[in-house]
């Protein structure tokens, strides 16, 4: 009889482990939840960015330390939170005027005076912090300016015209897809 009540322990509590770890984790649950801006551009081509939104939450923008958030001036940022920010393209088209192949691209940002915009060949990191410059595909640069209005989550937005806006705190970095 106690043979049979712990192969029955066991199994249930097998079961148990096995039903948890086939769980997928509610990444809407997260700090920083996922987030999609998705638009066909008027060339044709459907831009994708598939982003996790990260909140001010009364931190300084680019203030490393205490009190502070990325992006760092200078320094390789993912564009987000989480899983590195994707961009992804279903035809050929130009960023800023420079050829982009269709694909999936990890894109990463460097802010400063000029915001370096860049697309990588590996779609598939965690953060930046297997980021490999020897992976750019693309990097265009960028004037930021100042938004019309404060954006407490990272929000990217991009346009019929192809002009895809990162709007966060009070900082706004446009580029143009064609």
């Amino acid at each position: 009889m106690k043979k049979i009540l712990f192969f029955a322990g066991v199994a249930v509590f097998s079961l148990t482990a096995l039903t948890a770890c086939g769980q997928k984790e509610d990444k809407s649950k997260r700090p920083s939840p996922p987030a999609l801006a998705k638009q066909t551009i008027s060339s044709g081509a459907t831009v994708t960015i598939d982003y996790s939104q990260p909140s001010v939450k009364g931190r300084t923008i680019g203030k490393e330390g205490d009190g502070g958030i990325e992006p760092y001036a200078g320094k390789v940022w993912r564009t987000g939170a989480n899983e590195c920010t994707t961009f992804e393209v279903d035809k050929d088209v130009k960023v800023e005027g420079k050829t982009l192949a269709k694909g999936k691209y990890g894109l990463f940002t460097i802010s400063g005076d000029e915001w370096t915009i860049i697309f990588n060949s590996d779609a598939k990191q965690w953060g930046a912090f297997d980021y490999k410059e020897a992976k750019d595909v693309l990097r265009i640069k960028v004037k930021p300016g100042k938004a019309a209005s404060f954006a407490e989550k990272l929000t990217f937005n991009v346009s019929k015209e192809g002009k895809v806006s990162l709007m966060w705190g009070d900082i706004q970095v446009d580029f143009t897809v064609q």
